[in-house]
């Protein structure tokens, strides 16, 4: 069957905004299907600009600088999806968006191989001390030595969080020579040759280069700090692609200074600038055999383009289908289009009665429902209901009366 192109809202009156310099991969989904009102903006917007700007927004896209607070969504009244263009979701605030019915979509896996590429090119990079040999040759100094250089072969790499990237990182180490060892809060199937370590302190007692991979949890924060540096191997390497808070970075600076660690890299930070060219400070500035970087980690032309398809896809199929699957906010569902039938979308609390409810008026009112599907997490449960075409708007304002409702749109 043909997949149905109109929706029952014109398409030249939804909103799309894409913000920080999200790929033109993400806006051309949407211009050839026919959507008119499209703007891409380069940078991120203050709470206060995005208050302002999200008002008439149906669909809003955004990387990682951007936050959708409490208060930008209590003034988005028409939003119907947010799309986060990387692979958190920490810069929306999920409650809110539940409470509201709003699909929050992101990019789990899109920029994986990006980062766990730059995780081994700085592996290579510090231990043979580039940073410091790059400098010297930059200042004018020949600095021609072999001395604490070393081949990433035979070396063991402890890779702390074993998902996405930590899994694909250990696939290139074991590709060139390396040993694989890996801690996780949750039991993870190996592969190729890794070994899983009980502990954090087992993992950093052995490892060469200890490669961070684990989200912004209030368990991770300070992950690596003053009491635990004691226990990396004299001359270790740290490399830290995850989040800016799981390092203590003036603990940090210090052992690298003392040189109980040789190297680290790092590519996220506590605080960071809200756009290029802006003022930046951290304390591992000017720390010899240190790789810092702009949280480009998973900044490639192939991944933001991986990126800007997988979340423009997602944020499409729900604006067009209903398709909420992929959410971390709505429940997921799949549902395949029914013929000659309009869709609507009911989002409500989750609490008992609430379908029993809908049925009940549509019946009541002699409306057929052709096909029904539903959905629920804790706090909400997301109805698609396929009705008859001659009733679907009676239907729309029947369900707009049903208690414990959020929202309802009728999809076509």
């Amino acid at each position: 069957m043909p997949e149905k192109k109109v929706t029952s809202y014109p398409k030249e009156k939804i909103n799309i905004l894409f913000l920080e310099n999200i790929s033109k991969t993400a806006a051309q989904k949407f211009l050839d299907a026919g959507y008119t009102s499209v703007k891409r903006v380069a940078g991120a917007m203050t709470e206060s600009e995005l208050i302002k700007e999200i008002k008439n927004v149906h669909l809003l896209g955004i990387r990682s600088k951007t936050k959708v607070t409490e208060e930008v969504l209590k003034n988005a009244s028409k939003l119907q999806a947010i799309g986060c263009f990387c692979i958190g979701t920490s810069q929306v605030d999920i409650e809110t968006a539940t409470e509201k019915g709003v699909p929050v979509f992101n990019a789990p896996y899109s920029n994986t191989r990006s980062v766990a590429e730059l995780v081994m090119a700085a592996s290579i990079m510090l231990i043979r001390k580039i940073p410091d040999k790059n400098k010297s040759a930059h200042d004018g100094i020949w600095l021609k030595d072999s001395s604490g250089s070393h081949e990433l072969r035979g070396k063991t790499l402890g890779i702390v969080g074993y998902g996405n990237i930590g899994s694909q990182v250990s696939v290139l180490a074991e590709a060139l020579g390396m040993k694989v060892i890996f801690y996780d809060a949750e039991t993870k199937m190996p592969l190729g040759n890794a070994e899983s370590k009980k502990t954090l302190k087992e993992l950093l007692k052995v490892a060469d280069i200890v490669t961070l991979h684990v989200p912004d949890l209030p368990s991770t924060r300070n992950l690596i700090n003053k009491n635990n540096i004691p226990f990396f191997k004299k001359n270790a390497i740290l490399i830290n692609y995850a989040r800016g808070k799981v390092v203590d970075l003036e603990a940090l600076k210090e052992a690298l200074q003392k040189n109980d660690l040789a190297g680290a890299a790092i590519d996220v930070y506590p605080e960071e600038p809200v756009k290029n060219g802006d003022k930046f400070f951290t304390p591992l500035q000017g720390v010899s055999n240190v790789i810092l970087t702009p949280h480009i980690g998973g900044s490639t032309e192939e991944a933001q383009a991986n990126i800007g398809e997988d979340v423009s896809n997602k944020l499409f199929n729900f604006l067009e289908k209903g398709i909420s699957t992929g959410s971390h906010s709505v429940p997921p569902l799949n549902l395949p289009p029914q013929e000659n039938t309009h869709r609507i979308l009911h989002i409500h609390k989750n609490v008992p009665g609430v379908l029993s409810e809908i049925n009940t008026q549509l019946s009541s009112h002699k409306i057929n429902i052709l096909g029904q599907y539903l959905k629920t997490n804790d706090e909400i449960g997301y109805v698609v209901l396929d009705v008859n075409k001659n009733l679907s708007k009676e239907a729309l304002e029947l369900l707009k009366e049903v208690k414990e409702t959020i929202k309802v749109r009728l999809l076509y």
